[in-house]
């Protein structure tokens, strides 16, 4: 399964979950891209000195705008089979069409970017907490021996409910 995680400029909480995803999915034949409707055009250091202390790498992060994935015939950009939002901004627009209807689902976090500076690695840490619940979460559900069986309305509600506050 590829997985497009999007917010609007993919500096903070796409980038946070791109990262949870790709080490929780590593090996499970998942790949994790993310990007944003309006890419900031560099990673928050803040995302990427907590993801350098939680011992992730950090080389191959960067922001980027989401028409790197809108699938083009004669490219070799992938087909992407689910798509996560992570924040307000991002579900409500418009998304590029991608052929095949992925499926999408929204997981909003507060922007940890927005918050005042001497509280941002607070804020980015409350986010990465939230990320991993959610990343644990839809790793148990594509390990199931459930999900083969299940048809895209009985998933799409089961990785819906993984965004919702608990």
């Amino acid at each position: 399964m590829n997985i497009l995680v999007l917010c609007t400029g993919n500096s903070a909480r796409s980038i946070l979950l791109e990262a949870a995803l790709g080490q929780a999915l590593n090996g499970h034949g998942h790949r994790v891209f993310s990007a944003g409707s309006r890419p900031a055009g560099r990673v928050h250091p803040e995302a990427l000195a907590l993801l350098a202390r939680e011992g992730l790498p950090t080389a191959g992060l960067r922001s980027k705008g989401w028409d790197e994935f809108a699938t083009v015939p004669g490219t070799d950009r992938p087909a992407i089979d689910l798509v996560l939002t992570t924040c307000a901004s991002a579900a409500g627009e418009a998304c590029p069409l991608w052929p095949d209807q992925p499926l999408r689902a929204h997981w909003g976090a507060d922007d940890p970017a927005a918050a005042p500076a001497p509280d941002q690695p607070r804020a980015f840490a409350a986010v990465w907490q939230t990320m991993q619940a959610r990343t644990a979460a839809l790793a148990a559900v594509l390990a199931g021996s459930e999900v083969t069986s299940m048809d895209r309305t009985t998933f799409l509600s089961a990785i819906s409910g993984i965004g919702e506050d608990r």
